[in-house]
């Protein structure tokens, strides 16, 4: 399978190739595809699954764009990572053990500013919940890029 995932992706590498080095296409195509992911997922759970309304959990009360971000997190969290170790930084020296805790942290981070940005974009600038998910989404996935090549899959030098 990954093999072909591979051959698929890099079959459209040659248009980019003056553009990015191989790793960096592999990177926006699977991280591109995890995000594409991500944001349909939270649309669909935030309209249809949970129709915009309060989740109240009898401990706890969830508003419904946060609840939509929980859902796709579940969701994304192992795709991401197992796309990230087995098609993008297949060169890391790391142990998987190792590649995997440093992920988590890097995801809790990445969830903390999602829900800070969300926050921000929704309640401080009165965005509305998807294009608040789409500024949030590129900031973030800034910083989960670098710290995906300098820090969760480093290659040894």
């Amino acid at each position: 399978m990954r093999d072909k995932i591979l051959a698929f992706i890099d079959f459209f590498y040659p248009v980019m190739r003056r553009v990015m080095p191989l790793q960096t296409f592999r990177y926006a195509v699977c991280g591109g595809a995890n995000v594409l992911l991500d944001l349909f997922l939270f649309f669909i759970s935030f309209h249809y699954v949970f129709d915009k309304s309060i989740l109240d959990l009898g401990f706890v009360v969830i508003k419904p764009y946060n609840a939509a971000l929980l859902l796709a997190f579940v969701v994304t969290f192992p795709t991401g990572f197992l796309m990230s170790k087995y098609i993008v930084w297949t060169s890391s020296s790391l142990t998987g053990r190792v590649q995997l805790f440093r992920y988590s942290l890097l995801v809790m981070t990445n969830f903390f500013l999602n829900y800070v940005l969300m926050k921000f974009f929704v309640e401080f600038c009165g965005l509305f919940p998807t294009i608040s998910k789409i500024f949030t989404i590129f900031i973030v996935v800034f910083y989960s890029y670098l710290s995906q090549k300098y820090f969760t899959f480093k290659e040894k030098k």
